[in-house]
């Protein structure tokens, strides 16, 4: 059974996201209510989490960071990430598990 934070879609798999900025290390914390939660050590400064965020989620996932993309919540700490890669949602399950 997938969690709820992911979804497959037609076009890829979709990650719902709640991140926390400002953190001492970035690493997944656990969930969030329907969302993953994943503390970030970049401010939330001019989108310099945000960039972080594409940059981990690129180099876990080893796929490359264009081919991840928000689709909402660039500006709050509830996200969403769509992916388009090769990648499994199994695979992004046992990545990011907690």
């Amino acid at each position: 059974m997938m969690p709820i934070w992911l979804k497959q879609t037609p076009t890829g798999i979709t990650l719902n996201l709640h991140c926390q900025p400002g953190a001492k290390q970035t690493k997944v914390v656990g969930t969030y209510g329907d969302c993953l939660k994943i503390s970030l050590q970049a401010p939330a400064l001019e989108n310099k989490a945000n960039e972080l965020l594409l940059a981990w989620l690129s180099k876990q996932l080893k796929v490359p960071q264009k081919q991840i993309q928000f689709i909402s919540g660039q500006n709050s700490r509830k996200k969403c990430l769509e992916i388009w890669a090769p990648i499994s949602p199994e695979q992004i399950v046992q990545i990011l598990k907690p």
